[in-house]
C-alpha cells in the first residue's frame, strides 16, 4: 500500500486540488470571519489577501514549547505581514472596540515557522500563511486577534461542537503546593482550547472536559507537565442544566426590599429546537430585531409584537434563556431594564434547584409597579427582586433537570452486535440506527448514551464483546431527566441532593415561600 499510494503525497495532492488558495477563499470568507464593518481597511485587506494592508492575524491555539511554561502563539495571517520586533495590538476574545480591556500593545519577540516538531526562525511572514509567534503567550489565554490597525475589530471566535460536561475536582496531595496547582491550571487552560478550569464557591478547583478520556489526558498533562506535583482527584461528575416543563401555575410577585417596587412574572418552556438555534447562533442578541421576530414567528409561532420585545438572553448574555416584556403601559419600565437584566443573568447562571445553569426557559414580565422617585428604584432594590421573582417562577412551573447525552458510534463485527445492545440497555442507552459497512463484515451501531452512564463504558463494552467493539462518543444534546424532582428517591431528586451537598448548599430544594411575596 505504501509503495502504491504514499499517504504524504496523496494528502498534499488532495489539499492542493480541493482546498481553494487564500486569495480565492478569503474573498468570500471575510464576511464570516470579521466582526467589524466590511469596508474598513482590515476587512478589505483580508478580502484581497493584501500583504500591503494592515496586519490582521488570528491566533487559534497555544503550542507548548521546550521551555517550561512558555507557549508559541500559533495562528494564520489574513492580511498584511507579521515580522520580528513589530509592535502590534493583541486583542483577546473579550475586547470591545473603543475600550481598553483585554487589549495589549506589545512587540513580537520572534516569528517562527512550525515545521512538524521542529521550528525555523524567519524574518517575516506575509498573509495567507500559518505562523508561530514568541512572546505573545503572556497576553492571550487561548485565542485572539493580532493587528496593527487602531480601529480594528476582532475576528470571530471558533465555535466547538462539543461542550465541557464532565468535571472533576482537583487538589494537591500536599496543601503547601496549592500555588503550583493554580499556576499549572493556568497553563493547562492555555494549552487545550476545549478544557475549562474554574473555582467553585466552596473553594474547589474544577477541571471540565468533553469526556472521560479527554479529562484523563488533561489531568495527566496537569500532573506531569504543567503543575509537576502529585494530585488528588475526585470522581468525575456530570454537569446538568435546570429547566421547566410547563408554564407557571400562578403569576409570581416579588417586592423590593423597600416595598416600593413590584415585579409580576411567569416562566414557560421555550419551544423544542429554539435553545439549539440559540446555541448554534441562528438566533442571537445582536440580531436585527425585526428579522429575529419574523424568524421566531414563522418557525416557533411566537407573537410578533412579543418577539420584538425580547430584553436579553442569558446566562453570559447569549445563553438559551430569554426575558420578554409583555406588559402594557408601564411607567419608568426602561429605567429598571438594566437592573432586571442583571438579576436575570445572576439567576440564569445559578438556578434555584442546585445552582446549575438554566436552559430553555422563557420569562414573561406581566406587570411592574415602580416608585416614581429614582432614588427608590436603583439596582440595589430591583436586582435581588428580579432574581427572587425568577426563582419563584421556576419553582411554580414544574422544574426539572436536563442531562447531557452522547451520540455513541460503535464499530464491531456482526457476532458482537447482541452484546452491545445488552451493555447499552444496562446504561439507559438506546440504539437509533444500525447498518453494515458496504463490502465488509463490520457493523456500525449508532446510539444515544447519557454522559452520566458513560464512565467505564469503553472497558465494559470491550469485556462483553471480547475487545471487538470500538466506541466513539461525542456530545450531542440535552434531554429531560425523567422522574419527579420533589421526590428525594427519584433520579433527579438524588442528583439535586448530591449536587447541593457537593457545593455545600443547604439540604433540599428551597421552599417557594422564600421567594414569593403575598399581595
Amino acid at each position: 500500500m505504501r509503495t502504491w499510494l504514499q499517504a504524504g503525497e496523496a494528502l498534499l495532492q488532495m489539499i492542493t486540488i480541493h482546498l481553494p488558495s487564500p486569495i480565492t477563499a478569503q474573498k468570500y470568507r471575510m464576511e464570516m470571519l470579521y466582526e467589524g464593518p466590511h469596508d474598513d481597511p482590515v476587512a478589505l485587506g483580508i478580502k484581497n489577501c493584501d500583504p500591503k494592508g494592515p496586519l490582521c492575524m488570528y491566533v487559534s491555539k497555544m503550542m507548548p514549547t521546550n521551555d517550561k511554561g512558555r507557549f508559541y502563539a500559533f495562528g494564520r495571517v489574513f492580511s498584511g505581514v507579521v515580522g520580528t520586533g513589530q509592535k502590534v495590538r493583541i486583542m483577546g476574545p473579550n475586547y470591545v472596540p473603543g475600550k481598553n480591556e483585554d487589549l495589549y500593545n506589545k512587540p513580537i519577540q520572534r516569528t517562527i515557522l512550525m515545521m512538524g516538531r521542529y521550528i525555523e526562525p524567519i524574518e517575516d511572514v506575509p498573509c495567507g500563511n500559518i505562523v508561530g509567534l514568541v512572546g505573545v503567550d503572556q497576553y492571550l489565554v487561548k485565542t485572539g486577534t493580532i493587528t496593527t490597525y487602531a480601529e480594528a475589530h476582532n475576528l470571530k471566535v471558533m465555535k466547538f461542537s462539543v461542550s465541557p460536561v464532565v468535571r472533576v475536582a482537583v487538589e494537591p496531595k500536599n496543601p503547601s503546593d496549592l500555588p503550583k496547582l493554580v499556576e499549572g491550571l493556568k497553563r493547562l487552560t492555555k494549552s487545550d482550547p476545549m478544557v475549562q478550569c474554574l473555582i467553585e464557591e466552596s473553594g474547589q478547583h474544577i477541571v471540565a472536559g468533553a469526556g472521560e478520556l479527554h479529562l484523563e489526558i488533561c489531568l495527566k498533562d496537569l500532573e506531569e507537565d504543567h503543575a509537576c506535583i502529585p494530585l488528588k482527584t475526585s470522581d468525575p461528575v456530570v454537569s446538568y442544566r435546570e429547566t421547566v416543563t410547563e408554564e407557571s401555575s400562578v403569576t409570581c410577585l416579588s417586592k423590593s426590599p423597600n416595598k416600593h417596587n413590584r415585579l409580576f412574572m411567569r416562566a414557560a418552556k421555550l419551544p423544542d429546537g429554539l435553545p439549539e438555534d440559540i446555541d448554534n447562533g441562528d438566533v442571537y442578541p445582536t440580531q436585527d430585531i425585526k428579522a429575529r421576530a419574523r424568524y421566531l414567528a414563522e418557525k416557533y409561532g411566537f407573537d410578533v409584537s412579543e418577539a420584538r420585545k425580547i430584553w436579553c438572553f442569558g446566562p453570559e448574555t447569549s445563553g438559551p434563556n430569554i426575558v420578554i416584556d409583555i406588559s402594557k403601559g408601564v411607567q419608568y419600565l426602561n429605567e429598571i431594564k438594566d437592573s432586571v437584566i442583571g438579576g436575570f443573568e445572576w439567576a440564569s447562571k445559578k438556578g434555584p434547584l442546585c445552582e446549575e445553569n438554566l436552559r430553555g426557559v422563557r420569562f414573561n414580565i406581566h406587570d411592574v409597579t415602580v416608585h416614581a422617585d429614582a432614588m427608590h428604584r436603583g439596582a440595589r432594590q430591583i436586582m435581588p427582586t428580579a432574581r427572587r421573582c425568577i426563582y419563584a417562577c421556576i419553582l411554580t412551573a414544574t422544574p426539572g433537570l436536563l442531562e447531557p447525552v452522547y451520540l455513541c458510534e460503535i464499530q464491531c463485527p456482526e457476532v458482537a452486535v447482541g452484546s452491545i445492545y445488552g451493555v447499552l440497555n444496562r446504561r439507559r442507552g438506546h440504539v437509533i440506527e444500525e447498518c453494515q459497512v458496504a463490502g465488509t463484515p463490520m457493523f456500525v451501531v449508532r446510539s444515544y448514551l447519557p454522559v452520566n452512564e458513560s464512565f467505564g463504558f469503553t472497558a465494559d463494552l470491550r469485556s462483553n464483546t471480547g475487545g471487538q467493539a470500538f466506541p466513539q462518543c461525542v456530545f450531542d444534546h440535552w434531554q429531560d431527566l425523567p422522574g419527579d424532582i420533589t421526590d428525594p428517591s427519584s433520579r433527579p431528586g438524588k442528583v439535586v441532593a448530591d449536587t447541593r451537598k457537593r457545593k455545600g448548599l443547604n439540604e433540599g430544594i428551597p421552599p417557594l415561600d422564600k421567594y414569593l411575596d403575598k399581595m
